[in-house]
């Protein structure tokens, strides 16, 4: 009996103690992880609008690929989108959208995608410069060969802000 007990016993309080672990790890690091995924927002705007201050816009708005909405003085709002290309969550942009409602920019937060095929949406500016002057969706691009997956992950991630900035559009301003 006491032979079929103790493995059980040993590997609950092993458990146990990487639970703690995890738990205790986890507390000590989330202030400094959000402090550079803030970071991180804050130069990716700054590339798309320049240096300018952005108020964050709490906006409910059904989509689970929008990670975060911010709007700045002169009424240019900025969606970040998280969704899947080849790679699952591999495409993460911020979609600039300027006072008139057309997208003026688009910056990579981080990309999860095949170096040197996925790699391509972000590091070929003809093709992200194809999305400048959209206003709805949908949104018709060429996508790079080789990397169609990666490319229509970017078409949807770019109509996924359009849309959530159409459909909120007096919330996100007024906000």
């Amino acid at each position: 009996m006491k032979d079929k007990v103790m493995p059980s016993l040993v590997l609950t309080v092993i458990c146990i103690i990487a639970a703690v672990l995890l738990t205790f790890a986890h507390e000590m690091t989330k202030d400094r992880i959000a402090g550079q995924k803030e970071l991180k927002f804050s130069k990716s705007v700054e590339l798309l609008f320049g240096k300018t201050e952005t108020k964050l816009v709490d906006l409910k708005c059904g989509n689970d690929e929008v990670e975060t909405v911010a709007v700045t003085p002169d009424k240019k709002t900025v969606i970040q989108v998280c969704t899947d290309g080849y790679s699952k969550d591999g495409i993460n942009i911020l979609v600039g959208i300027d006072e008139s409602g057309k997208i003026s920019g688009i910056e990579f937060v981080s990309l999860g995608e095949t170096p040197g095929l996925g790699s391509k949406v972000r590091d070929e500016a003809d093709f992200r410069k194809q999305f400048i002057g959209y206003g709805q969706s949908p949104v018709d691009i060429d996508a790079i060969s080789g990397a169609t997956y990666s490319s229509k992950g970017m078409e949807h991630a770019v109509e996924t802000a359009l849309d959530v900035y159409n459909a909120n559009k007096e919330a996100i301003l007024g906000g």
